[in-house]
């Protein structure tokens, strides 16, 4: 089952003061972006956070997840957290502060260059 549309939306607009936030359809779900880092998945209507040391500390009580075979663990959101937009704008945050940088692509120039 796809996540519908107008639950990415919801996500989206509750966790807004966690910095630029804004989903990407990927595979026919959906990958949550803070600040250019990849911090969340949404598959079939469910919210997985990416499990970090911070974002464990502030979770009451840890729920893990697997949002698709063969993915690793994250953090499974109950929807009843998902209304508590200034909780879940935290979690999303503290999650991306201690989240690497997405790597650069190199550009289609350089892998082109004979030189």
């Amino acid at each position: 089952m796809a996540s519908r549309q107008s639950t990415v939306d919801y996500i989206v607009e509750q966790i807004a003061q966690a910095g630029t936030v804004y989903a990407k359809k990927m595979f026919g779900e959906y990958a949550v972006y803070c600040d250019t880092k990849v911090v969340a998945l949404v598959c079939d209507d469910k919210l997985f956070v990416k499990q970090t040391a911070a974002g464990k500390a502030f979770l009451d009580q840890v729920v893990e997840g697997i949002p698709y075979s063969g993915a690793k663990p994250y953090f499974l959101i109950s929807g009843e957290k998902w209304d508590d937009n200034q909780w879940l704008a935290h979690l999303i945050k503290v999650s991306a502060e201690e989240l690497p940088l997405p790597k650069q692509k190199k550009s289609a120039d350089r892998r082109n260059s004979t030189t």
